[in-house]
């Protein structure tokens, strides 16, 4: 449901319960009024009226100042993130049905110059006000999550949610082991039967339906390779999959409702968007305009975190089987040294005069190496902290700041870790 859609279902069900309602309690309940005179509750109802008005111009300000705040601070890929938060589209929702309904029940004070003062719409208004008091308070607590910090956790969170939703469910859409062992060796892809290429405006692959197009495939008896990955922007003639050794074309359509598209990147499916962000805010604190590496140390901590989630996971699992173990769906799939590239490379490239940000980074990487299982991806791991090692060696700093970059520190400068050699190498 669109978010817009959010705040118009307040003001819809305010205007029905605002006609219908009133109506109601005259009709049946005529002899309960509030013990109001009519001048104070006129008083009262307009003043709770122009009061919600005012309280959304207020509103609307603050989610300005978090849009324009977090795209000059952090990154401009976080503006939509925070614009687009559920509460504040309620509040709104609320703050306008509250100034509706009120209005409604000015009408009926007094009406047909009876004196009498409607009890429960009187009521419901007040309770509404307080409501939307209590939302109002809720929005300004939520001006914390601005601090950097909350921001980090933040997207942090996103990332180990993201990392784990979609490797678990990878891992069970497999077949189990007695299935496996007694298909056969996976025939060749086979020709090229199909390709499908896109055509429109430049939008972004958003998730995939994996269980769609594996059915597809099945049903033709061939595989589906999607050429382009989650998180990658379509152009006017981008391949987006090819279809090898199908009997018959598939449906254009049905293949392209297996993927979704959006104007932009999403977490969903993609665990190397919560990273891209985290290094987005790493190295803009790092920039000369704004100097802050104890942000860019922030950021560290929460990428060795997705970094050492991802180690325990199988990242090659783009190969989708059908119920029978036969090779569907082959999806791109980045590697352990993709996202090693990804979370360091331009943080190192940004923090070579930051003896903070070094330390910080061996000290990420020797915790890789020290808890990681699979021997090919610690030894990727001491590679890096070999070139890490060799661009401090022949960076500008004096012999004595190399040798304090030399040594890991979690906390970047705080708590000296006697340098071993073995790591560094």
């Amino acid at each position: 449901m669109p978010l817009w859609f959010i705040p118009l279902i307040y003001v819809g069900g305010s205007v029905v319960c605002g006609v219908l309602l009133p109506r109601a309690e005259r009709a049946y309940f005529p002899l309960h009024t509030f013990d109001l005179s009519v001048s104070s509750a006129q008083a009262c109802l307009s003043a709770a009226a122009s009061g919600m008005m005012a309280l959304t111009g207020i509103v609307f300000a603050m989610a300005f100042v978090m849009v324009q705040f977090n795209a000059i601070a952090y990154s401009p890929r976080l503006v939509l993130w925070f614009a687009r938060d559920r509460a504040l589209f309620h509040s709104l929702g609320v703050f306008s049905a509250t100034f509706i309904y009120a209005l409604f029940t000015l009408a009926w004070i007094d009406r047909d110059g009876s004196g009498n003062v409607p009890l429960f719409s009187t009521l419901i208004v007040a309770i509404m006000l307080v409501i939307s008091m209590l939302l109002f308070a809720r929005l300004v607590q939520r001006l914390t999550d601005l601090q950097i910090t909350s921001v980090l956790k933040l997207i942090g969170d996103k990332g180990r949610a993201v990392i784990d939703d979609m490797f678990e469910r990878r891992s069970e859409r497999q077949p189990d082991e007695g299935t496996l062992a007694e298909a056969r060796t996976d025939p060749p892809l086979g020709p090229t039967t199909q390709t499908l290429v896109y055509s429109g405006h430049p939008q972004t692959i958003a998730k995939v339906n994996v269980d769609a197009l594996v059915r597809q495939a099945e049903r033709s008896g061939g595989v589906i390779e999607l050429v382009s990955a989650v998180g990658d922007t379509l152009v006017d003639g981008s391949v987006v999959l090819r279809v090898q050794g199908a009997a018959g074309r598939l449906a254009e359509k049905e293949m392209m409702r297996g993927i979704e598209l959006e104007s932009e990147r999403t977490f969903e499916q993609d665990p190397k968007y919560p990273i891209r962000l985290l290094v987005d805010i790493a190295i803009k604190a790092l920039s000369p305009a704004i100097n802050d590496p104890t942000t860019a140390v922030q950021a560290i901590d929460q990428i060795e975190d997705l970094l050492r989630r991802l180690a325990r996971h199988d990242l090659d699992a783009g190969v989708l089987r059908d119920a029978k173990g036969v090779v569907r769906l082959v999806l791109p799939m980045p590697t352990w040294e993709d996202y090693l590239a990804l979370a360091f490379d331009e943080i190192r490239q940004f923090g070579t005069t930051s003896i903070q940000v070094l330390r910080r980074l061996r000290a990420a990487l020797i915790g890789l190496a020290e808890t990681i299982t699979t021997p090919a991806r610690a030894e990727a791991v001491r590679r890096y902290l070999r070139h890490l090692d060799l661009v401090i060696d022949r960076s500008a700093l004096d012999p004595e700041d190399k040798a304090m970059a030399l040594q890991e520190d979690r906390q970047g400068l705080g708590l000296s870790r006697p340098r071993r050699e073995q790591r560094g190498g």
